[in-house]
């Protein structure tokens, strides 16, 4: 694993999230789907920081892995909007079919603070997946 430059909310940058989607890559290669998915969703695991934490979605806007809530995982987010009717999943999805690797900006609820935030989410396209994890702003 690669060291976070901060833990918690606070000081939480571009490079924590760029080094965590990479350890989540990373992990997947070696673990496999079946085994790193679970992992990845363990809010008391090492892909949850604070409010920095991985999300992986199929490249069809299926969420495989959440580190935030459970309660995404195995549904369809494609339509999902932002509160400005943004469809940031789809779009998401789009951007990881056509780069291998992107940032995004939308607005989405701190899992923290539990207010809707400005979040840069990068993502890092693996086979037919976009693994990501963002930052609040």
């Amino acid at each position: 694993m690669l060291p976070f430059a901060a833990h918690g909310g606070e000081g939480v940058g571009k490079d924590d999230a760029i080094a965590m989607v990479k350890n989540a890559v990373t992990f997947i290669k070696e673990q496999g789907p079946d085994k790193a998915y679970p992992d990845i969703s363990d809010k008391a695991g090492k892909f949850v920081k604070g409010d920095l934490y991985v999300v992986v979605y199929q490249l069809d806007g299926k969420v495989l892995a959440h580190g935030s809530n459970q309660k995404f995982i195995g549904k369809d987010m494609i339509d999902a909007q932002d509160v400005d009717g943004k469809l940031y999943v789809k779009e998401r999805v789009e951007f990881a079919a056509k780069q291998p690797s992107f940032w995004q900006d939308y607005k989405f609820v701190n899992p923290v603070s539990k207010k809707v935030e400005p979040k840069q989410m990068y993502c890092e396209k693996l086979d037919n997946t976009a693994v990501c994890a963002g930052i609040y702003k």
